[in-house]
């Protein structure tokens, strides 16, 4: 029993992560007026929104509640980069800078659930590893983003 609670934790704490995920681009597309960043942030948004129900379909199927919330770091990281905002306008690397902050904190979160000797059937496996595969092409694809970013200034 004790293995199927740490299963639930681990699919709530990956929900919480893409749900943090999907504050953080709401946010990041409201702090700027660059189409194409709109448009790579609502997709962003929209896998993230595909993983957590992925996620909580497999919560709901091992007899746990749907997770809705989000981490308390993910709250305290959100009012920051509020307030960040506030001082750095639209500028454009540092939007995308606090972006690859939180998809570096999404790899950590994908990266614990492998770590952890917690078993699990291999279909939740399976789920997690191309969610993460996934995710570290989008925190590639915001790195570049960045990078080239940096450069112009």
């Amino acid at each position: 029993m004790q293995q199927q609670e740490q299963l639930k934790e681990i699919l709530s704490d990956l929900v919480k992560i893409n749900n943090d995920r999907i504050e953080g681009y709401q946010q990041a597309i409201g702090a700027t007026d660059d189409a194409d960043l709109k448009a790579l942030f609502q997709r962003m948004i929209d896998d993230s929104v595909r993983y957590a129900d992925e996620l909580n379909a497999e919560l709901l199927a091992i007899g746990a509640e749907k997770c809705t919330g989000t981490t308390p770091c993910g709250k305290l990281y959100h009012a920051w980069t509020d307030l960040k905002t506030i001082f750095t306008g639209q500028d454009r690397h540092a939007i995308l800078s606090f972006c690859e902050y939180s998809e570096d904190a999404a790899q950590r979160a994908y990266n614990s659930a492998f770590k952890t000797e917690t078993s699990m059937p291999y279909r939740i496996r399976e789920l997690i590893a191309d969610q993460q595969k996934l995710l570290q092409n989008d925190h590639d694809i915001i790195n570049a983003y960045r990078n080239v970013q940096k450069t112009v200034y």
